[in-house]
């Protein structure tokens, strides 16, 4: 399914700010249809005197008219001559008599979107046009809930055909848990006093501490009532209450938190009253920190992890300069060189959020490491990275790592043995696979064969056993060694619901 964006470019008709516009009016469609109880489509013109669905929300609190998404669509020929004088005239235009659709009888309005961004100084623009598709199938006698929220919708409908609604003033990205409609709804005057507060906001101001009804009342007051003498508020929370300022905040009190969002209302620029909308997030906000603590002690224990594995390091150095034994130097020296590799890893993921790293940056850390250490007497080696590797999860990243230690070690210290050469790493990825080359130009391995040491079965175990890749040497001799390994990508974002693969880096 191509992205609003996509869509509105491909008309060939829209500025960058209509598109903005556009986006910031569809991330409320979920509002204007929960009000309306309501099917809401955003449509925009195409070069051929034609309209394209951009946008589609379905009420959540009445049936839809629509159980296939026509985003994509052209405008159906009963509402065309609507949608047109709509956008013509800049006027709101209700249908005349019920229109049926699919032998459901529907009310239809379309709703000139009218953009006016004052801050830059532009003349309204008419980007496209909004229609409300109502299902006249389960007519019922409304009751004094679905009356406001209809009332609230009309007014919403009012703001988009007169620029404004949206407000490029409101923040964007809600928090997770920002409240929609059906949470809870409070309806202000212009003074700031309650004339409905819906069954849902009264449960949350009565969570709060207030427990008297809330109509005839000013909210600010209400507002001061509840909160904690002692508790440092949020500078925007008064402009919020007061529906003064179209923003969001939260309260908190006796250990419940309510997140608003305040809506101001206008007609013909004239400030009428305000939406709050009111959500009871105490649960999410506790699922929040408990993660900031999840994260903060994850991090710290890889912070751990690595000065116990520099410590180890460390004392494996000691004993490899109070050794007498060059063989067991070797051993020792090698040793404290995969350990000082994985230590980079951990250092890595105790620095971020994410249990990711971003190994390019790994890669640097240890190949400088390998540099230092395998070089010796009468080797000169000059290491060269190209290509990326991304991000990688962290389950990646520590057997690559050691496994890249130990052939650019090998590439070091029997490629180039006593002599000047260059080792080139090559990385090259996909969306599904990550390919990377270790080439030196040293002699290559006596008639193409394969190392068989300790640093060779490691790289096996941790390529073909961890990674689950392939791992290939090509030897000429007299021109150096190249070592390929292909690792498959199978990280599987776990903040999605399906387990399909993601590409990474992305």
């Amino acid at each position: 399914m191509s992205t609003l964006t996509d869509l509105v470019y491909a008309q060939a008709l829209s500025s960058d700010a209509d598109v903005e516009w556009l986006h910031r009016l569809a991330g409320d469609g979920q509002l204007l249809a929960d009000l309306a109880f309501a099917d809401i489509v955003v449509w925009v013109p195409t070069p051929d005197d034609s309209f394209v669905a951009v946008a589609h929300t379905r009420p959540s609190g009445a049936a839809t008219l629509f159980y296939r998404d026509i985003v994509g669509d052209r405008v159906r020929p009963q509402w065309g001559t609507q949608v047109r004088e709509a956008f013509r005239t800049a006027a709101i235009v209700d249908s005349a008599s019920p229109d049926w659709f699919e032998e459901t009888p529907t009310r239809v309005r379309a709703v000139p979107i009218v953009r006016d961004d004052r801050r830059e100084g532009s003349e309204p623009t008419v980007v496209g046009v909004l229609t409300r598709h109502t299902n006249l199938g389960e007519a019922r006698a409304p009751s004094r809930q679905q009356i406001t929220f209809n009332d609230c919708a009309d007014d919403l409908f009012g703001m988009i055909a007169s620029g404004d609604f949206p407000d490029l003033s409101a923040p964007t990205g809600p928090r997770r848990g920002a409240p929609r409609a059906s949470d809870g709804l409070i309806r202000l005057d212009v003074n700031g006093i309650t004339t409905f507060a819906s069954p849902n906001a009264l449960s949350a101001w009565g969570r709060l501490g207030f427990d008297d009804e809330l109509e005839g009342e000013s909210l600010s007051e209400v507002t001061a009532k509840v909160l904690p003498t002692k508790q440092t508020i949020d500078e925007s929370l008064p402009l919020v209450v007061s529906g003064r300022a179209p923003w969001r905040s939260d309260i908190e009190a006796r250990g419940v938190a309510v997140s608003l969002r305040a809506i101001p209302l206008r007609a013909r620029g004239e400030r009428i009253g305000a939406i709050i909308l009111c959500r009871d997030v105490t649960e999410i906000r506790h699922q929040e920190q408990e993660l900031i603590t999840k994260d903060a002690t994850i991090r710290e224990i890889h912070h751990r992890v690595k000065n116990n594995l520099q410590t180890v390091a460390s004392l494996l150095r000691i004993q490899a300069r109070r050794t007498h034994s060059e063989e067991a130097r070797d051993a020792l020296t090698q040793a404290m060189r995969r350990v000082s590799a994985i230590a980079v890893v951990h250092d890595t993921l105790s620095e971020g959020l994410a249990q990711s790293v971003d190994f390019d940056e790994v890669f640097a850390r240890v190949l400088k490491l390998v540099a230092e250490v395998a070089a010796g007497a009468g080797t000169r080696a000059q290491t060269r990275s190209i290509g990326t590797f991304g991000e990688l999860p962290s389950e990646y990243a520590t057997p690559l790592a050691l496994a890249l230690t130990e052939l650019v070690t090998n590439a070091v210290e029997h490629g180039l043995a006593g002599r000047e050469g260059q080792v080139e790493i090559e990385a090259m990825r996909s969306t599904s696979r990550l390919k990377v080359s270790v080439r030196d130009t040293g002699s290559g391995l006596p008639e193409g064969q394969v190392g068989r040491g300790l640093g060779t079965q490691i790289v096996r175990t941790l390529i073909q056993g961890e990674l689950g890749g392939t791992i290939d040497w090509h030897t000429l001799v007299g021109s150096g060694t190249e070592v390929t390994i292909d690792i498959p990508l199978r990280w599987i974002d776990r903040s999605r619901a399906d387990t399909r693969p993601v590409p990474l880096g992305h």
